[in-house]
Order: structure tokens, then C-alpha cells, then sequence
């Protein structure tokens, strides 16, 4: 490898798969999207009763284990009434799941915080000794961003959200930078929202956020709506290295693509490279079509260190959920030569 993943694990045994021949894009998809179809648990409601999930996608994966299994992670689940909800889950290998039935219950001592009215689009971070979950949290109905951790999976602890509402899309830095916890987001509204910048906020111990940062804005014409932070951030000897998607309004509506940038290393709101271009958008029929068309949208990546191989987790047409790759050196020698930066 040309650029080093810092900080970073050995993972030889996440999900992979070739750069087939012929194939010119930087960014491959899987042979067998999606890997989770939109009906892939019964779910269990309040009442007992169970039916199919309705959808299933913008999720997050991370490396753990326990027994067989070696990988968890926190799954978008919509069910048939269309309440947005939260399921942990767990694989053998990172691509089979199995998915909780119930969605998880936060423990939280925070009384106006603990009432559970919807969440959506998780991601998970290591962070230090346990896991942090970040979500779109309603707080009286309205989106802002909720904060959990967990050690095992079974039990996640609730703490202060993290902004007055309106926000979407919080992603945290997989360590403190500058002696701060980080995490970047997207300010918002409280509909399909159509605007949107990337900031990035930090705090001395995950409940009073700010110092607010601006990191970027919608430019190009893929991206000329609006952004968000998509997996979390990987730690380079360049810097760090993020996915984030981004949305053109077309005539048809909204179109989700993502692509890559590359962050300073101290001051992570400062864009040392910036894709010009996308790097997957909505091509394939799963990713066209479903309850929300012509959707790309990443919410986990897992790296190897050793390697440089890159899977990402991906929602597709907010429906269901899909696997691509790339290497850290494909995605640099992008970012080299195809930078609007």
C-alpha cells in the first residue's frame, strides 16, 4: 500500500470479493446484491404480533465478536406500519444476518430524552472501549441526532441528544482529535430536506457539543442539492479518508450517489481532497427502484489494515442493503487525480 490506514485492525476476514474484469470504476459492487432484501426478519411489535419487515437498509457494521459470530451492527428497520426503528444484529462472515425481531429498547435515565418516537440511518463507532451509536433521534417529533453505547450489543445506553433539532446524519471520529470527541453532521429540516451542508461539532465528553465547524457544501452537479457524512472516517498517514453522499434534484426527484474526500488530520473540517466526480450513484434496478428511487446511500465501511481493502455497507432505494469495494490506493489515486480541491 501506498497510503497507510493509522490506528487501524487487521480484518482478513471481511467481505470481499475482486475487481472484475474489465470493470473501470474505481468503487465495485457485489455479485450478489443485495445481501439483505427488504422482508429479510418478521418483525415483532408492541402487541406481539409479527409480520415482514418492510424494508431494511442504511445500517451499520462493525467488526465483534461473540460465539460465531464476528461482525455486529445496528440495521434501519421500517416495518408494515412504516414506524422507523432501530435492530441489532449479527453474521458469521458480514454478509448473512442474523437480525433481531424486536427493535432495541434504550435504557436511559433521562426523562425527557428516554421516549422512543422514531430513528433511522444508525451508525456505530469503536470508540475507546465500547461502541457509539449515532442516529436520526425524533425529539418531539422532530429529527435531531441521539447518541448510545453499548458493549455487547444487547444493552444500549442513552444519552443526551446531541443537537436542538433539525439534524441528520451523525458520524463520529473513531478517536479524540486534539484531546475532543467529533463527530460530523448535517443540519437540517424537518422534511425531505432540501438543502444541506457538512459540519463537524466537538465535545469533552459526549453530551455538550460545540466549537461547530464548517467542512463543506453541495458544488458539483451530483452533489448540488445537498451532502451528509456517510461511513466513519478512516485514519490515513495523509489524513482521514471519508465516503459522503450526495444528492442531485433531477426532474424526476431526488438521485443519492457518494464519493470521497480526504480530511486533515488535526483539523478534520479542513478539505485537503474532494472527489469531482461520484463514485457509485444509482445504476442497478435495486438501487432505482423501491420505496424511495434512485437511492446510493453508505452508512459502514470495514477496512484492513494490512491490505487497504475497503467493504462498504449501502442502502439501496430505501428498501434494502447492498455491499461494494474498493482499496484505500484506489480511492487516494482518485482523490490524486480527480480532485475539485
Amino acid at each position: 500500500m501506498k497510503t497507510k490506514v493509522v490506528n487501524g485492525v487487521s480484518m482478513p476476514n471481511i467481505p470481499w470479493m475482486d475487481k472484475p474484469e474489465g470493470c473501470k470504476d474505481v468503487v465495485w459492487r457485489y455479485n450478489a446484491n443485495p445481501i439483505i432484501k427488504r422482508d429479510h426478519i418478521m418483525v415483532k411489535k408492541a402487541n406481539g404480533y409479527r409480520e415482514p419487515s418492510n424494508s431494511i437498509f442504511n445500517s451499520s457494521v462493525v467488526p465483534f465478536e461473540t460465539g460465531d459470530y464476528k461482525f455486529a451492527g445496528v440495521f434501519r428497520v421500517d416495518d408494515r406500519e412504516r414506524n422507523m426503528e432501530l435492530h441489532a444484529g449479527f453474521s458469521k462472515d458480514g454478509i448473512n444476518w442474523d437480525i433481531n425481531e424486536e427493535r432495541i429498547h434504550f435504557e436511559c435515565d433521562i426523562p425527557e430524552v428516554a421516549e422512543w418516537q422514531y430513528g433511522y440511518d444508525p451508525r456505530v463507532c469503536k470508540l475507546e472501549d465500547k461502541y457509539v451509536v449515532t442516529w436520526c433521534n425524533a425529539y418531539g417529533w422532530k429529527p435531531t441526532i441521539g447518541i448510545a453505547y453499548t458493549y455487547d450489543f444487547k444493552t444500549f445506553t442513552q444519552l443526551e441528544n446531541a443537537y436542538l433539532p433539525f439534524n441528520r446524519n451523525g458520524v463520529m471520529f473513531p478517536r479524540k482529535i486534539n484531546g475532543k470527541y467529533m463527530m460530523m453532521s448535517r443540519p437540517s429540516d424537518s422534511g425531505h430536506t432540501p438543502f444541506g451542508d457538512m459540519f463537524i461539532s466537538q465535545s469533552p465528553d459526549l453530551t455538550f457539543w460545540g466549537q461547530h465547524r464548517h467542512v463543506m457544501g453541495p458544488s458539483k452537479g451530483w452533489e448540488s442539492t445537498k451532502m451528509g457524512a456517510g461511513p466513519i472516517p478512516i485514519e490515513t498517514d495523509r489524513g482521514w479518508l471519508i465516503f459522503y453522499h450526495g444528492v442531485l434534484t433531477s426532474c424526476n426527484g431526488y438521485v443519492y450517489s457518494f464519493s470521497a474526500a480526504l480530511l486533515d488530520k488535526d483539523e478534520p473540517w479542513k478539505v485537503l481532497k474532494r472527489g469531482a466526480s461520484y463514485l457509485l450513484s444509482p445504476q442497478e434496478y435495486y438501487e432505482l427502484v423501491g420505496d424511495t428511487d434512485a437511492v446510493t446511500f453508505p452508512c459502514a465501511n470495514l477496512v484492513d489494515a494490512d491490505t487497504g481493502r475497503i467493504c462498504i455497507y449501502y442502502g439501496c432505494a430505501d428498501t434494502c442493503t447492498s455491499l461494494a469495494f474498493t482499496t484505500v490506493d484506489d480511492v487516494m489515486d482518485f482523490l490524486d487525480n480527480n480532485s475539485q480541491v
